[in-house]
């Protein structure tokens, strides 16, 4: 069985859910929360926890602070790499392009959608950062839920785009220490 025809069949048996999901974007308030979510997922909510990770630390650590900017950085480039590498090999198109029923609800970055690079890249920061500072997964534990929840909301990706993503994020996360360990 060829990625093309495991993807087609995975697809269809995911429609259903993506459809539902979808949905919420007839309302006014859900559609803009999660386009805020996406973009703000995009990187810009991520770079300034680089950023501020010195901060964070504290005066007294503000070395491992800037170990875990580091850290973070050097984990974001390898998870950029994975998920670039895999979308060109894999190409599995977007929801909304395969199912006219599922609208696009926010233009998306690039062309596939397998894996979910949001949803990656949100799994692999938060699993960083709260190592080092766990008090910050009162914050990122939910935002990197509603990323990952915007993502089929909006009609970008499809489950298993963003549950692979997730996985991929973790185990990058978790190779990443293998580097820079604590």
């Amino acid at each position: 069985m060829t990625t093309q025809t495991l993807f087609a069949r995975v697809d269809t048996a995911e429609q259903r859910l993506c459809r539902f999901a979808n949905r919420g974007c007839q309302r006014k308030f859900i559609r803009s929360m999660f386009q805020v979510v996406s973009r703000l997922g995009d990187g810009v909510f991520w770079y300034a926890i680089i950023v501020m990770m010195p901060l964070f630390m504290g005066l007294h650590l503000h070395q491992v602070g800037l170990i875990a900017s580091a850290h973070m950085l050097m984990a974001a480039a390898a998870g950029l790499v994975t998920y670039k590498f895999l979308k060109r090999k894999l190409v599995r198109e977007r929801p909304f392009i395969s199912f006219d029923a599922i609208e696009c609800a926010m233009p998306p970055l690039d062309r596939y959608s397998f894996p979910s690079g949001h949803t990656l890249h949100a799994v692999l920061f938060t699993s960083i950062s709260t190592t080092y500072v766990p008090e910050l997964s009162i914050i990122l534990v939910p935002f990197t839920m509603l990323i990952a929840l915007s993502r089929v909301v909006l009609g970008l990706h499809y489950p298993t785009d963003v549950l692979v993503g997730a996985l991929l994020g973790w185990m990058v996360a978790r190779l990443s220490w293998f580097v820079i360990p604590l």
